[in-house]
């Protein structure tokens, strides 16, 4: 198994965004990522890394958006943040969770909900793993890691329609 890492820097709808993967999936995916000069040609990007690119530009593009035939290399993850990976991409596009339900979701306790948001908080796949549908209780925004943090977090939820979707206003002070 090789681990030599090959990345490309596209330009979305959303802003720059900066992929990475090994020959077993995507490793990373940076938001709002700074362009690279050295983006991979073309010619060299694996079809699975193809089909991922065409997917953030659809999503990115408001298009309603289902990741979860990407293919993601989590050979180094452990088995809690596996978990808790898996149970955020069952997450549906426009719909949002709570960190303690997300941690049920996960097979854990929920009062695993702390050690949930640390594993979000190192989400190498933010929008296919999508962390940013998590809530804190009370319908509260909650934390997001990415550049722009509680800003970009609240952008993705807009672009999903994530309230109006379940058919309930925005939450006060979420959109403010």
């Amino acid at each position: 198994m090789t681990t030599d890492r090959t990345a490309a820097t596209i330009e979305t709808a959303f802003g720059p965004c900066r992929i990475s993967w090994t020959e077993r999936g995507l490793s990373r995916v940076h938001l709002l990522a700074e362009e690279n000069k050295d983006a991979a040609a073309s010619a060299g990007v694996p079809d699975f890394v193809v089909a991922a690119i065409a997917l953030l530009n659809r999503y990115f593009s408001g298009e309603r958006t289902d990741f979860s035939s990407v293919i993601l290399d989590d050979a180094s993850l452990g088995d809690f943040n596996r978990a808790v990976y898996t149970a955020l991409r069952r997450i549906p596009y426009g719909e949002t969770t709570t960190y303690g339900e997300l941690a049920r979701s996960a097979g854990l306790d929920a009062g695993a909900s702390r050690a949930v948001g640390v594993a979000m908080g190192r989400n190498p796949w933010p929008v296919i793993v999508p962390c940013h549908r998590v809530l804190a209780s009370g319908g509260k925004l909650g934390g997001f890691s990415a550049p722009g943090g509680g800003d970009t977090k609240r952008r993705l939820l807009r672009l999903e329609g994530a309230f109006a979707a379940a058919g309930t206003p925005d939450l006060p002070g979420l959109f403010d």
